[in-house]
């Protein structure tokens, strides 16, 4: 018996002209954690609500190693989290998140992301997202879905906005100390539908898959 056939979302892929978006086995995973470590953001700047990504190279290497083990270890229908692996010409630059909770009954889930800082600046960003959004709205009849991003990144919000999404109110944290403003947004299916310009094509999405989203 495979890790496919015990998990199958291992079998899921996304693709778009320039990238591919999966489930990472160890092997990518063990990549991932390095881009990680290489790192994601210029120093003095934390575009995270939870900063964890200022920490060691090494240390950050780990965490993410293990938070994206995580989200299979406590992956339930009703709650889960799908951590995918975004490659560019081979190599993995990046992670692709979809959240949610409830999922069957909301309709609705958020994105997070990021890529590796040497990758940034050339329009991948919006292509991992469209094609999260495409899964979300094309094959698994979301309503909406959400994202957040500091006001002060720039690069985020423009992505969200780029793709169709709304302000959608604001929070603020204490990050490091500081305090700091995460600007909500929101894309529901018509402005999704409005807003598509990268094609994505979804393979491996079977019926086993479907289950574990909450789907049946």
């Amino acid at each position: 018996m495979n890790a496919r056939h015990t998990w199958p979302l291992y079998g899921l892929r996304l693709t778009t002209p320039r990238l591919e978006l999966s489930v990472p086995d160890l092997d990518r995973l063990a990549e991932l954690a390095g881009v990680a470590a290489g790192g994601l953001h210029e120093d003095g700047f934390m575009p995270f609500s939870v900063p964890w990504s200022d920490t060691a190279p090494r240390e950050r290497a780990r965490g993410t190693f293990q938070h994206l083990l995580g989200t299979i270890a406590t992956w339930q229908p009703s709650a889960w989290t799908l951590s995918l692996a975004v490659r560019h010409e081979g190599r993995v630059i990046g992670r692709q998140d979809l959240i949610t909770s409830d999922y069957p009954v909301t309709r609705e889930a958020e994105t997070g992301s990021w890529l590796g800082l040497a990758h940034q600046g050339r329009g991948l960003g919006t292509e991992m997202r469209a094609a999260a959004l495409h899964l979300a709205f094309a094959e698994l009849g979301a309503r909406s879905m959400t994202s957040a991003a500091m006001t002060d990144n720039p690069r985020s919000l423009g992505v969200s906005r780029k793709l169709g999404y709304r302000d959608d109110g604001v929070a603020t944290l204490s990050v490091q100390g500081r305090r700091r403003t995460l600007r909500r947004l929101r894309i529901d299916r018509d402005a999704w539908e409005a807003h598509r310009t990268v094609p994505v094509t979804v393979e491996g999405l079977s019926e086993e898959c479907r289950e574990l989203f909450g789907l049946r």
